[in-house]
């Protein structure tokens, strides 16, 4: 099989279709990872981390992000509003963002390079959000947070009023 890997319109951000997908009375089947067919695909960074997060519909999470870290995110379960964000101020596409519909049924990955923020929100009651990462976390040194309704970016999310960690509501 071969992973199907589109452009989006942000340089870099990259949409995954998993290569392996197999449903049956059994259930689902999803390989989420393979590191022969991302190096193949042009992703090539070394994912040292696995971390995932569990969160109740209208939590949103981020926008947060740093110079040394790329991710690569999934739903395993339940349905997100994901945004990723360029904060490079060196890129031509600096402060432009897009927003992705991630779930356990369309199983989408997204690589989010260094220097991107990301963000999600929860539309489902729950959600479990995975993402692999290629620097180890060591706190919010070194990290940014952007205001999720900072009116520069003009960012569009579903919900009015999200339920914030007090990092994300300052």
């Amino acid at each position: 099989m071969k992973l199907q890997v589109e452009n989006t319109k942000l340089e870099r951000v990259k949409l995954i279709h998993p290569s392996t997908q197999h449903e049956d009375f059994r259930g689902d089947y999803v390989e989420l990872y393979h590191t022969e067919m991302y190096r193949a695909a042009g992703i090539t960074d070394d994912f040292v981390q696995d971390d995932f997060a569990t969160s109740t519909k209208h939590v949103l999470r981020g926008i947060h992000g740093d110079a040394r870290t790329a991710k690569l995110v999934s739903c395993l379960f339940g349905r997100l509003y994901f945004v990723a964000v360029n904060n490079d101020p060196a890129s031509k596409q600096y402060r432009q963002w897009q927003s992705f519909t991630l779930s356990d049924k369309n199983n989408l990955q997204l690589y989010v390079p260094k220097n991107f923020g990301s963000a999600y929100l929860v539309m489902s009651p729950t959600a479990v959000f995975h993402y692999k990462q290629s620097a180890y976390y060591t706190g919010q040194d070194g990290q940014f947070t952007l205001k999720w309704n900072d009116p520069a970016y003009k960012i569009y999310w579903p919900v009015k009023n999200p339920i914030l960690s007090e990092r994300d509501f300052a």
